[in-house]
């Protein structure tokens, strides 16, 4: 949610700035706008509706300049208008974008009121661009740093300068930032971006920002400042890195949607994800894991959203494979209460995009906890929560643009699954059979998931009749109980339908008061150990008139008839079942949004990346 690009050059960067926030869509936004340094003034461009229209706009209004700054916004504090749109001015001298939020925004909103100055927004961002301007005295940089120190919250900001043109200056605490170094016919250039990906085919050099820092860029020069724990700044080298970017946006090929697209990598995903997975050793996730392996009797999951369901799942493959106990908690909720803090735990973070800002606060939490042993699994190589990880395993999903998450949920997975299988060898439960077995299974998921894409179109008649209906349940018993509620995730995120998963076994405690013929029951069935106890509970709701759309097994001998729809999945696939049949969900959530006819790729109120709490 919300990008920032910025720039300082001698060529016109407004096209630059334009094509940044075009690579950032893909996050979420309500809102966007680009503010220049123009003809000794500040210039000004801002639009409710998409990228594409204000890159129109620009070129209409003759938006142009060497200095600027660009931003979409993701509505937190006031409606998405077009007063409430970044970039923000205070007395058309200072221009400022902002990501995050600013918790003590009031207290600041009330003191710069009676020092005279008059909001034009219901936003926080406003704010900081008030506060830069009543503490500059001819030095923006030094006018930026001093604001900070009175922010409390979260914050990835830039910010220029009618008086001072060619001039950038950025901060972030909370919120990512980096630096991008360039050359342009021989000049000097850098720019700011929340995200790497924005300065793609611009420049590869670039520089990671760190919590506290402020950054001044000028032509063909810059420098970086930390703040202290004294609340004095000192400046600071940080390393530059060539880093390799999506140089464009995804094509859709021959598919309707960036989601469909994405269900449809999913083989690829996982097997690129597999690549460099010989057999099963600590070094996959890093050095050092095999020292930190041995040091830790428990396991913590730090997670949120679709990451939290396969956290949740994973929970049943580490208990029961690697035998070692592991808890699973929302991030956002797990750093607000008390907890019993153990040093001997792995905290495990999962996140696609390694900026999600509840799961990083919550990996803080815990180290100051005193629990140091920490590993991440994302989809991000130089994402903070890499960064802040002793450890960490990289899926190789690709760029994931839909918002609702797909392929980056089952490589997660997989992921998960070799840590458990890593921890299960460490601690002596697996045998080299019972490895090469589990190995051999996921060198086969690839294809056992194309096999199950090719179910397209049975679900495709499923979704006709979905799309009709306001209410769903989903059950699941065992480790299919997660994937059950991913599946309702899916289907409530992108087709507005309530849905709601529970326990097979907790229907008659409350659930089975909803079912009618009209409230559609979506069940997991794979031919395990709990099959026998999930018919009864089928039996349970057709006794209840309740119409029920199973994804059987093949060999789970649950037969179509009247009130109860079979879709049979081309084989039983043991412990990795839930990533086959999470694929079956996403089809059938992706085709009943699309016949309700919503927008499947940018829902409504939800963002990619959540990068504020």
């Amino acid at each position: 949610m919300c990008g920032i690009v910025g720039a300082v050059s001698h060529r016109n960067i407004v096209p630059i700035l334009v094509e940044g926030l075009k690579r950032l869509e893909y996050r979420g936004y309500d809102s966007c706008g680009v503010a220049v340094h123009q003809g000794g003034g500040l210039r000004r461009t801002r639009s409710t509706s998409r990228v594409a229209e204000l890159g129109l706009q620009v070129v209409e209004d003759q938006v142009l300049g060497g200095t600027g700054i660009a931003h979409t916004r993701w509505a937190t504090h006031g409606v998405p208008a077009l007063h409430n749109a970044h970039p923000h001015f205070s007395s058309d001298r200072i221009a400022l974008v902002h990501n995050g939020i600013i918790e003590n925004h009031d207290e600041l909103r009330e003191q710069l009121q009676r020092k005279g100055y008059v909001f034009e927004s219901q936003t926080d961002t406003e704010v900081i661009a008030h506060l830069v301007h009543q503490l500059y005295d001819g030095d923006l940089f030094d006018a930026v740093q001093r604001a900070t120190l009175q922010l409390k919250g979260a914050y990835a900001i830039a910010v220029f300068c009618r008086d001072e043109p060619h001039r950038v200056v950025g901060a972030r605490e909370g919120s990512p930032l980096v630096l991008g170094l360039g050359q342009h016919e021989g000049q000097g250039e850098a720019f700011l971006a929340s995200d790497a990906m924005a300065l793609a085919g611009v420049t590869d050099q670039i520089v990671y920002l760190e919590e506290g820092d402020v950054v001044d860029l000028q032509l063909g020069k810059h420098w970086i400042s930390a703040r202290q724990a004294d609340g004095r700044f000192q400046p600071v080298q940080r390393e530059v890195r060539t880093v390799h970017a999506h140089t464009g946006a995804a094509e859709l090929g021959p598919y309707q949607h960036y989601m469909q697209k994405e269900i449809f990598e999913q083989p690829r995903a996982i097997s690129d994800t597999l690549e460099s997975v010989a057999g099963i050793t600590p070094e996959l996730f890093g050095d050092g894991a095999y020292q930190v392996f041995k040091q830790i009797d428990r396991v913590l999951i730090l997670a949120c959203g679709t990451s939290y369901y396969a956290g949740s799942t994973a929970k049943y493959w580490l208990e029961s494979i690697a035998g070692i106990p592991c808890s699973v908690e929302v991030a956002s909720e797990y750093r607000y209460r008390d907890s019993v803090p153990d040093p001997r735990t792995l905290v495990v973070t999962i996140s696609q995009s390694g900026e999600t800002a509840d799961t990083l606060a919550a990996l803080k939490h815990a180290r100051s906890l005193g629990q140091p042993h920490t590993l991440t699994i994302c989809n991000g190589a130089t994402s903070a929560m890499v960064r802040e990880c002793k450890l960490h395993f990289l899926t190789r999903a690709g760029v994931e643009i839909g918002v609702a998450s797909t392929k980056a949920f089952t490589t997660q997975l997989v992921a998960l699954f070799l840590l458990t299988l890593t921890l299960a060898q460490l601690r002596g439960r697996l045998s080299q059979a019972q490895e090469a077995e589990h190995i051999k299974a996921l060198r086969h998921l690839p294809v056992a998931v194309q096999a199950v894409l090719a179910l397209e179109p049975q679900v495709i008649a499923w979704a006709a009749e979905f799309a009709r209906k306001e209410n769903a349940l989903f059950l699941g018993r065992g480790l299919h109980y997660p994937i059950a509620q991913e599946g309702a995730l899916k289907l409530k995120e992108i087709s507005y339908i309530h849905a709601e998963a529970y326990p097979a076994g907790e229907l008659k405690h409350g659930p089975l008061a909803l079912v009618t013929s009209s409230m559609p029951v979506v069940t997991i069935a794979p031919n395990d150990a709990l099959l026998d106890k999930l018919k009864s509970n089928l039996q349970e709701v057709r006794a209840r008139g309740g119409e029920l759309f199973v994804f059987a097994d093949s060999d789970s001998h649950i037969r179509s008839e009247p009130g109860v729809h079979v879709i049979r999945m081309p084989e039983h696939y043991g412990a990795l079942s839930p990533i086959l049949h999470v694929v079956t969900l996403q089809l059938l959530a992706y085709h009943t949004a699309c016949a309700r006819g919503t927008d499947v790729d940018k829902p409504r109120n939800l963002a990619k990346s959540v990068t504020v709490e």
